[in-house]
């Protein structure tokens, strides 16, 4: 009897061991996990070109003969500076130099200069003894010269009217074009062929400046000085200038020839002009600081 009730439960924990292991789902299989997809080859795009960047005019004097005419020599971080010719002419030093005698004040290092040398690609400023007080160099832009003086003051020294900005000579060697033959008068009520081209070309820009009275505006500030440009070209410098380069300057007298506006101090340097519309005259070349003339009223 005992045999038959351990068999029986034998039986029954078998059925329930089965049961439960049939009741517990399978695990199911492990996939590897989904691995982002590779983009696809694009081949790389070439790099924009880059337009080169334009090279700066280069105002300076390749040569000997490109020197003479107006300079500005100033000293670096101040506004101290003194406007001066260069002559072609033989000095007691070396070329003669020409400069108001404000410009001692303004720059002391002008009291000894007699003369100016070009070598070496660059301009000199010497003193009676031919010694160079500065010598001069092209900056990078080649839109001015640089010196260092012996007492480390920096200097700077940019064309403002010299000879190699002037255009050349028209060459006259050549002959010129043979004549055209002579047109036929025109008819009666018909314009002649000249009346026709002057109807056709528009009239020139920035006509002659009006004398009156112009202010000054030098960089950042405005009206730092007053001209006063009259009818018979003479020019006066008003009382009350904020700016020691134009009163070393000392503009005199104005004149206008080719579209240009000039104003020629008593030692006779210049500097030109040209007009920008309203009334108003800006430097050119366009070296320096901004110089700019603009018709006020009184």
């Amino acid at each position: 009897m005992r045999r038959i009730l351990l068999i029986a439960l034998a039986g029954t924990f078998g059925l329930g061991g089965a049961a439960a292991q049939e009741a517990i789902p399978a695990q199911p299989p492990q996939l590897p996990p989904l691995m982002p997809s590779a983009p696809p080859d694009v081949p790389p795009s070439a790099p924009e070109a880059v337009p080169a960047a334009t090279p700066p005019a280069d105002r300076l004097p390749d040569r000997f003969t490109g020197v003479p005419g107006t300079w500005d020599l100033s000293r670096d971080g101040t506004n101290r500076r003194c406007v001066m010719t260069l002559g072609i002419d033989n000095g007691p030093v070396g070329r003669k130099l020409a400069f108001p005698a404000g410009c001692r004040r303004a720059l002391p290092i002008t009291a000894t200069m007699v003369g100016w040398l070009y070598t070496e690609g660059g301009v000199r400023l010497v003193d009676k003894d031919v010694r160079p007080l500065l010598i001069f160099t092209a900056r990078p832009d080649r839109g001015s010269y640089g010196a260092k003086a012996e007492s480390g003051e920096v200097y700077s020294f940019v064309p403002l009217d010299i000879a190699a900005m002037r255009p050349p000579a028209p060459d006259t060697s050549q002959p010129s074009a043979a004549t055209p033959p002579e047109a036929a008068p025109p008819s009666a009520g018909q314009p002649s062929a000249g009346q026709a081209a002057a109807a056709a070309i528009p009239a020139p820009a920035g006509g002659e400046p009006a004398p009156g009275l112009y202010a000054l505006d030098r960089y950042r500030d405005r009206d730092v000085c007053r001209l006063e440009l009259a009818s018979g070209g003479n020019v006066t410098l008003l009382p009350g200038c904020r700016d020691s380069g134009v009163e070393v300057f000392g503009p005199a007298t104005w004149s206008f020839g080719a579209g240009r506006l000039t104003l020629k101090a008593r030692r006779g340097h210049t500097v030109g002009l040209v007009p920008t519309g309203e009334g108003a005259w800006r430097r050119d070349p366009e070296t320096g600081t901004t110089f700019i003339l603009r018709r006020v009223e009184p």
